[in-house]
């Protein structure tokens, strides 16, 4: 070892000669046992377009299935047995509150004649019942009203009639029922047929003018009420009639027969009306 200012040198063959050597081994070759690995997801037969993702292996909720499998939601029975089930009335309820209140506006301008145009791709059902339900409800509320202020009037003794629900369920759901069904198959007789539900939207809005008429009821003037009455199976009838003129004028010379016999059959109905809710007797 030699020092010389601020180095310290070591000579090198003083440490190769303490140091021993090691032999060169050479090329080492490392083998791994065959590993049992497996690529994640499996492959599944072919893989088309390497860069799309793993379809998943349970799609149940990605779509419609297929085959067999078939969504809930759809009717499964079919023919005339379809017509018993909820799903083949829900799309005549599927409407929504603009519809109801233009084709309200609508009855209410009968010389118009263009309903049936309007509603003719989308007939509804919820319109008409709650037309017929409301009218029962108010038929039965005014004309209960009505006596108890007339029996009061005169001090006298009054009970309620729970007969004027009744009557009026039966008078406003019979003819909005039967009335329809019956024109149905005069219609289809004379070869002119028109949709069932169609013609249940047109009678049961038509209807929709004796709500006010009932209401004006109150004011007890009998020739008021008449003028009321009058007016309101007027509307109605007219409504009725020239939104099914231009149909039935294909049934041939019998067309003029069918349509005054409607007219009159929805005056009549005014009349009924007037003399069993827009009277009060004490």
């Amino acid at each position: 070892m030699m020092t010389g200012g601020n180095y310290t040198t070591i000579d090198s063959q003083k440490v190769s000669g303490s140091v021993p050597s090691v032999p060169d081994p050479g090329h080492t070759t490392v083998k791994f046992a065959e590993s049992n690995l497996q690529t994640f997801p499996p492959s599944q037969g072919k893989i088309s377009g390497g860069s799309n993702p793993p379809r998943d292996a349970d799609d149940t909720f990605s779509g419609p299935g297929n085959g067999s499998s078939s969504s809930t939601d759809e009717p499964q029975s079919g023919g005339w047995l379809h017509k018993f089930t909820v799903g083949a009335y829900k799309p005549f309820f599927d409407v929504d509150t603009s519809d109801v209140l233009d084709r309200l506006k609508e009855s209410l301008f009968p010389f118009r004649g263009t309903f049936t145009e309007k509603t003719a791709d989308k007939p509804d059902l919820y319109g008409p019942f709650w037309i017929c339900t409301t009218l029962i409800f108010v038929a039965a509320s005014i004309g209960t009203f009505v006596t108890y202020v007339a029996h009061k009037w005169k001090k006298q003794e009054w009970n309620y009639d729970i007969n004027l629900v009744t009557w009026s369920a039966g008078v406003f759901y019979g003819y909005v029922t039967l009335v329809p069904l019956a024109l149905y198959v005069v219609l289809k007789y004379f070869s002119a047929p028109s949709g069932l539900v169609q013609l249940f939207c047109l009678y049961g809005y038509s209807l929709f003018i004796f709500i006010p008429a009932l209401c004006l009821s109150v004011v007890p003037v009998e020739i008021f009420r008449w003028v009321i009455a009058g007016v309101a199976g007027f509307m109605s009838a007219t409504f009725v009639a020239l939104n099914l003129k231009a149909h039935i004028n294909s049934a041939g010379e019998r067309s003029i027969l069918i349509i005054a016999s409607i007219f009159l059959l929805q005056l009549g109905l005014a009349v009924v009306l007037k003399l069993y809710l827009f009277t009060v007797t004490v």
